[in-house]
């Protein structure tokens, strides 16, 4: 996992297996915890696809045990093919991305402009 400080915030690159379930979630806090990072980064292609149908539960699953261990999140890269069948999807996105403890962003160079 890449470790870099953004205009004053400590971000995690996650680099590590696809988090397909819960627990995977787990065993990232347990790399990032005590590192004082306070953002992990997480690239689409890292992530399920289960994770990007609502209904599924792992978003809410993963997110909530972030946000639980005081981890603020962003998803990079493009999810349009998600966002294109899913209306609940496409709010999610937008309602996360106005408050900001989840971000959903085009990529790495867009995280900057955002913290």
């Amino acid at each position: 996992m890449d470790i870099e400080r953004i205009s004053d915030v400590t971000v995690a690159f996650y680099d590590g297996p696809i988090i397909a379930r819960e627990a995977n979630a787990t065993g990232v806090i347990g790399a990032c915890y005590g590192q004082g990072i306070d953002l992990l980064a997480i690239a689409v292609e890292s992530l399920a696809d289960d994770f990007f149908w609502l209904s599924s539960g792992l978003a809410g699953a993963v997110l909530q045990k972030f946000q639980n261990y005081g981890f603020r999140v962003a998803i990079l890269g493009d999810i349009s093919r998600f966002t294109a069948e899913s209306p609940s999807l496409r709010d999610f996105v937008h309602e996360s991305n106005r408050r900001g403890q989840v971000l959903f962003l085009p990529g790495r160079d867009a995280l900057a402009g955002r913290l």
